[in-house]
């Protein structure tokens, strides 16, 4: 393995909310990436019982579903119902209808979709600012 290859497709977006769980997604989502996230969400949720997120996809390159455990996927919706308001979705692809199919029809979590254009939108909806500045995702 390259340097490159141990890049994590999973980075931390500071912002002026700490009850706000913000990332970039970048390139591709190896298992490990995946299992990262949902480690990374368990320790938002110890710290805040309710929670809003944020992901950034940035030049995604898919992620590798079959490999990442059943009980993990499924422990991680549970407690995505238990702990998430709104998500909001920035940048290509809108994965956000798959999610909500994943979830079950009475789920409480707010999903909503922004294009890479309509980043600051987001933000907004979200009520947060951005400290500091990354790329922009792919729209």
């Amino acid at each position: 393995m390259n340097f490159l290859e141990s890049v994590p497709a999973i980075r931390r977006i500071d912002t002026d909310r700490d009850d706000l769980f913000a990332i970039d997604v970048v390139g591709h989502v190896s298992p490990a990436d995946a299992e990262n996230l949902f480690g990374l969400l368990e320790a938002a949720y110890a710290l805040h019982q309710r929670i809003d997120v944020a992901v950034r996809m940035v030049d995604h390159d898919g992620v590798d579903w079959a490999d990442i455990s059943d009980e993990t996927l499924k422990q991680g919706a549970t407690h995505a119902m238990q702990h998430i308001g709104r998500c909001a979705a920035i940048g290509s692809p809108d994965w956000t209808s798959d999610a909500r199919r994943a979830l079950p029809s009475s789920s409480p979590i707010e999903f909503r979709h922004f294009k890479a254009g309509e980043e600051a939108d987001a933000w907004q909806w979200l009520g947060v600012r951005r400290v500091g500045a990354r790329e922009k995702p792919s729209s």
